[in-house]
């Protein structure tokens, strides 16, 4: 997927669904092979796929079949309106354009305001959201890539969507060992009849996700396709030895996610390391999430601000993630602007904010509002992000007690996750 304006969460459409109304050439030719052939070309060449069972699940998926209908946004994305096409592959003036949204790469949108998925009409829709989404095809791939995934392994996918992920797994491992869970109904009533039109016949279950499902496991992997706080014991609980758990972490804010590997050995004890990565996972239902709005936007692009320091201190680069991972854990309530030319970071909770641009050789202006030092905040987490040899990835220590704390191996730079994302204003912790 593609970064937001304000962070780095998948959340929206990107490729041609992300442009309002764009389609493909009317003399275009309708050929789900060559596009689906075209697609994993690309996750080759990009790296993010090599040879291997995921390759040819992804090689053999008709996602024309899994997503027979998706929607396209034809509203600009600040309209207060919004409005969305739904296409169905049935209507032979939709093929071209579905073709495009299916395999271009990008997340597709499957449902809206919670609707039945099942037995709906093509066409227009307005107001609302949507509500259930396939993730954007290259962190799928890359997930599904590092489970490492073999032919009889018992697989948990945990968030079913619209089935790729389980249609992957059954393709990889064979249907019997597969369980897939959704919270939402309708979404588990389609996944489950589409998974069935391809031949396929996992578990396919309507529950809280975060239980997982216990009489079927224990679980060789574990998929939990939206982001979480932490790890659910549950899950934990429920990976058998030699098994493998993905999971993005998340604070309220969505711009520096990690994601937790856990992995149990072959005698039973649970290791696990939280890295840094530019992307996730879109948040879990019910988590509280943060924000830049748009006037506080402009305000930090108009305002003069209450201070100017000039400074040699460089800020941290964007590929230092380690670091913005810790920032974002031992300081909260702090967004990303990552549409900015500059660096800008807002804390909405109380209106602080700052921005960073450069100033002269080796030099740096940082231009601050409100009563947050943001700028102390990254400078404090620099110095120990250093002192820390740089990680940019933490061990994770999940006790038996519920406690989960990301840690240096030399206990310079460490947090505890908390139970429920924090929204409040900073300070350290």
């Amino acid at each position: 997927m593609i970064p937001t304006a304000q962070g780095r969460e998948h959340t929206g459409p990107a490729g041609a669904n992300a442009r309002a109304g764009t389609r493909r050439p009317a003399d275009a030719v309708v050929d789900p092979v060559t596009a689906r052939v075209a697609m994993v070309v690309r996750l080759e060449e990009s790296g993010t796929l090599g040879q291997g069972p995921v390759r040819d699940a992804l090689l053999a998926l008709p996602r024309e079949v899994l997503m027979p209908q998706a929607y396209v946004r034809r509203s600009a994305p600040g309209d207060r309106t919004p409005r969305w096409d739904l296409l169905c592959w049935t209507a032979p003036q939709d093929r071209q354009e579905l073709l495009t949204v299916l395999y271009g790469g990008g997340s597709v949108l499957i449902q809206h305001d919670k609707e039945p998925i099942l037995g709906r009409a093509r066409g227009a829709r307005s107001h609302g959201s949507m509500t259930s989404m396939s993730t954007v095809m290259s962190l799928t791939a890359s997930l599904l890539e590092e489970l490492d995934l073999r032919p009889g392994q018992r697989m948990l996918d945990v968030g079913t969507g619209a089935g790729v992920t389980a249609a992957v797994a059954c393709h990889a491992c064979g249907d019997t060992g597969v369980v897939t869970v959704d919270l939402d109904r309708h979404v588990v009533d389609a996944a489950g009849a589409r998974l069935g039109d391809l031949g396929f016949r996992p578990v396919v279950v309507s529950g809280d996700g975060q239980q997982g499902r216990p009489g079927g496991g224990p679980y060789d992997r574990i998929l939990v396709s939206f982001a979480l706080p932490r790890v659910p014991d549950a899950l934990v609980d429920q990976l058998a030895p030699e098994g493998r758990l993905l999971l993005h972490v998340t604070t309220a804010s969505p711009s520096w996610p990690g994601l937790a590997v856990v992995t149990r050995t072959a005698n039973g004890k649970i290791t696990a390391e939280l890295r840094a990565v530019e992307f996730a996972h879109r948040a879990g239902d019910g988590m509280g999430r943060i924000h830049l709005p748009r006037k506080f936007l402009d305000r930090i692009t108009t305002e003069p601000g209450d201070e100017t320091l000039r400074t040699k201190a460089a800020p941290p680069a964007d590929t230092a993630l380690g670091f913005w991972l810790a920032l974002d854990h031992l300081y909260g309530g702090l967004v990303r602007d990552f549409g900015a030319e500059q660096l800008v970071i807002g804390a909405p909770g109380c209106g602080s904010w700052t921005r960073v641009r450069p100033d002269g050789h080796r030099r740096w202006a940082v231009t601050a509002s409100g009563p947050r030092d943001i700028w102390g905040e990254i400078h404090d987490v620099a110095a120990r992000w250093h002192a820390a040899d740089e990680p940019g990835g933490y061990q994770l220590i999940i006790d038996s007690g519920g406690t989960q704390r990301a840690t240096t191996r030399c206990g310079r730079l460490s947090w505890r996750l908390a139970d429920t994302p924090t929204r409040d204003d900073g300070g350290p912790r």
